[in-house]
């Protein structure tokens, strides 16, 4: 490795993080590394960074990213000086880690990487460190060097086993459960609660987005047994149970103004209703437990949440690309996520926000590509396409399953592309916009690219 920091070293450098240890974006299932031993090793070694700022911990199937980012925002909105740890990067690395404040946000510098990486070389390799726990602990490593009051931490897989959860936080944030990553995490919702409860600590409030009634006695019972040891508490089940709040079964303090800020929100995604539940709810516990948040300034908070991608270069959530043809990027991937947006898809064509739908999908191999098939709206346009890397489910294989599945169910298949790599699956679908425009001025095609990160990743790095 070279000794002195340059451009084209820090870029080998994150190259050789990636292959010699792989990152679950780049690989899938091959880089998940169950267990925390390592990483409770490590971080003792490098005295405990954590300790330095208070954390929320945010799990879930979906909208952990969104929700980290709309909490990052309003708690900077107060003052604060807060980390954002989330995953997957979109364009560079370095969104992985970021500094949110009133004076904007700041990336994680490449001189930092280098130098972390470089000093804690030998250790990663002995301990045979995966890509996700050396970012996460340079991520806590930064936090605590740019001296930050507080960190929103989002996992990267499932909780109880997950690298970040070598952390005591203030308050758990736990969004969703869905069936996803069922080969590591559990084939049933109660199994993959399981896992994300895990993140509940003894006498740390806990706030779950959504209530289930497979998935509810699961955390309740995790609130339980966590606490039942603890002897204030013992013997005192209503006690214990107070630290456990449903979002959708509270009313949250600026629920009264909750449809003006999605009106305003730039994350215009209809999913993101039940994110910002979440994320009022949480703030309502957070009110009582840092003291600089108790009284926020309502207007600056809800300006905070409605600029939330704006204030902390949140990318790639039903990100509006382009007005001309209007474009939009998800980076949905999964049947619980997706159903939202093609749903609402579905909703802006018949209310009239556009005309026809052209919709570029790819996926990886490792989805559950049959579960998200019969979601796809009818009547679109389709360039179905394949990201670079290993990981991506060939295009030609969703097209299979697409007519596989039109001539079950008997449903015209209608226009379909398939196309073997993003950029000219997106300059298709622009030139299929292009000719519906000439055949008819009045029309508005929506091109909608999405169903997977990576796919999403490759459209953004285009030009416009």
């Amino acid at each position: 490795m070279d000794k002195i920091f340059s451009e084209s070293a820090y870029e080998e450098m994150i190259s050789r993080l990636f292959c010699r240890f792989p990152s679950f974006q780049k690989v899938g299932a091959g880089a998940y590394k169950p267990g925390i031993a390592n990483m409770e090793f490590a971080d003792q070694l490098m005295g405990h960074p954590h300790r330095n700022y208070k954390i929320i911990h945010v799990a879930g199937t979906n909208g952990k990213g969104s929700v980290s980012n709309m909490l990052a925002s309003s708690l900077s909105s107060v003052g604060l000086k807060v980390g954002l740890y989330t995953s997957p990067h979109i364009l560079d690395f370095r969104e992985r880690m970021r500094v949110v404040s009133d004076e904007g946000t700041v990336l994680v510098s490449k001189e930092f990487v280098w130098n972390f990486v470089r000093q804690w070389q030998d250790t990663f390799d002995h301990l045979d460190m995966s890509f996700f726990e050396i970012t996460t602990l340079m991520a806590l490593n930064w936090f605590a060097d740019q001296e930050v009051d507080c960190v929103v931490l989002e996992t990267g897989l499932g909780g109880r086993l997950d690298s970040t959860n070598i952390v005591t936080p203030v308050l758990s944030v736990i969004t969703n459960i869905g069936l996803d990553h069922c080969d590591m995490l559990g084939d049933t919702l109660p199994e993959i609660a399981f896992e994300k409860a895990g993140i509940i600590k003894p006498k740390v409030p806990v706030v779950v987005g959504e209530s289930h009634p497979e998935t509810d006695p699961v955390f309740e019972r995790k609130v339980l047994y966590t606490n039942i040891s603890e002897t204030e508490y013992m013997g005192n089940r209503t006690a214990i149970m107070s630290l456990l709040t449903f979002a959708d079964k509270v009313v949250p303090a600026l629920w009264d103004c909750h449809e003006e800020i999605l009106d305003r929100m730039d994350l215009r995604g209809e999913y993101q209703r039940k994110n910002l539940r979440t994320v009022l709810a949480a703030l309502d516990v957070l009110g009582r437990i840092l003291s600089p948040y108790a009284r926020p300034d309502r207007t600056s908070l809800i300006n905070a949440i409605t600029h939330t991608a704006s204030r902390t270069g949140f990318r790639g959530r039903w990100d509006r690309i382009s007005e001309d043809p209007l474009t939009i990027c998800d980076i949905g991937h999964n049947e619980h996520g997706l159903k939202y947006n093609f749903t609402q898809l579905r909703k802006m064509r018949t209310e009239g926000e556009c005309s026809h739908l052209i919709i570029v999908y790819g996926s990886v191999a490792d989805k559950d590509v049959d579960s998200v098939i019969h979601l796809l709206p009818d009547d679109a346009v389709y360039v179905f396409t394949q990201a670079h890397g290993k990981r991506a489910l060939p295009a030609l294989s969703i097209f299979d399953k697409y007519q596989k599945f039109c001539a079950e169910s008997g449903r015209d298949s209608g226009d379909v592309h398939v196309v073997d790599n993003v950029a000219e699956a997106v300059c298709l679908a622009r030139s299929i916009s292009a000719a519906l425009k000439s055949e008819d001025a009045d029309s508005r095609p929506l091109i909608y690219i999405g169903g997977s990160t990576y796919v999403v990743s490759e459209a953004l790095a285009l030009p416009i």
